[in-house]
This record gives C-alpha cells, structure tokens and sequence, in this order.
C-alpha cells in the first residue's frame, strides 16, 4: 500500500516523544526553533491542507496532468523552505494526547480521501507545490509522510538539544 512508509514515519514520530513530559513536549528550544509540539501541529495542519487540496482537485474537471517530481529531496533539511502560514504552529499549550489525536485524525481525512479516487485520477490531476510546482496528486500521498519524515529529523534535534533524547 502507497501509505504503509508514512504509516512507518509516523510510528517513529510518536516513539521519539514516548520519553517526554507534556512540559518537555511544549518546550521551545533556547536557541530558537519550534518546540516538539508545534512540530506536530505543523504536520496535521500540512496533512489537512494537503488532503483538503487533493479532495478539491478530484472535483476539478480542469485540474492539470503533471509530471512527476523529485519529492523525496523534501526530507533534505538543508533545503530551506518557508511554512505557508495556515500551516504555521501557535504557542497554545497541548498534551502529546491531544497533538497525537490531531495527527490521528488528519491521517484518517487523507486516508478517506486516498479510499475516494482512483489510481487514474490521482495520476492525471495535480495540485501546486511551492518548489517543485504542479505535483500529481498520486505523489501527495507519500509527500505526506516525506514531509513528516523531514520534521522527524528536527524533531530529533530539538531534543537532542534539550537534551531529551
């Protein structure tokens, strides 16, 4: 199945932050940077605009064939890349329960949205990305977990500069 790594990154996500308080998880880093809690809130906000955007361009009759793209330098954290805003994370104070919900259930929208296409649709509409342009929907799916998978590795580093991990 197309979601089975994502599914792998996002058990991997919850492991790294088994070892923390809800204090420890809504930390942010002395030296800057999100805290791990709004890693998590970036990711379902991402995976809700993203799984939104796919649904969107299902219904879209003039939705643009595309050629796929080179997404998995996405995970490439030297590659800097600005967080859209409706994406960006709140200084709001969240238990890893209630931020492992949130993640939960943007991981079931996108999973009703993969359930409500077809290998054909999602390989002949696209939706834009920032940096690699129209993307077909088909690569969305696995960007997601790309995506995460990417923030797995800040996440890291934050705690590791807290010394956490």
């Amino acid at each position: 199945m197309i979601l089975a790594e994502n599914n792998k990154i996002r058990k991997e996500l919850f492991r790294t932050i088994d070892g923390i308080t809800d204090e420890e998880f809504n930390e942010i880093p002395q030296n800057g940077g999100w805290s791990p809690k709004q890693i998590f809130e970036h990711l379902a906000r991402m995976e809700v605009v993203i799984a939104t955007n796919i649904a969107k361009e299902l219904k879209n009759p003039d939705s643009p064939k595309a050629l796929k793209k080179p997404i998995i330098i996405s995970t490439n954290r030297i590659i800097k890349v600005d967080a859209p805003g409706y994406t960006l994370p709140t200084d709001e104070y969240r238990t890893k329960m209630d931020m492992k919900k949130e993640l939960y259930d943007s991981r079931i929208f996108l999973l009703d949205i993969y359930e409500s296409g077809s290998d054909e649709l999602f390989r002949n509409k696209s939706f834009k990305h920032p940096i690699f342009g129209n993307i077909p929907l088909v690569q969305w799916f696995p960007f997601v977990g790309l995506h995460e998978k990417r923030h797995l590795k800040q996440l890291k580093k934050t705690l590791k500069m807290v010394d956490k991990i």
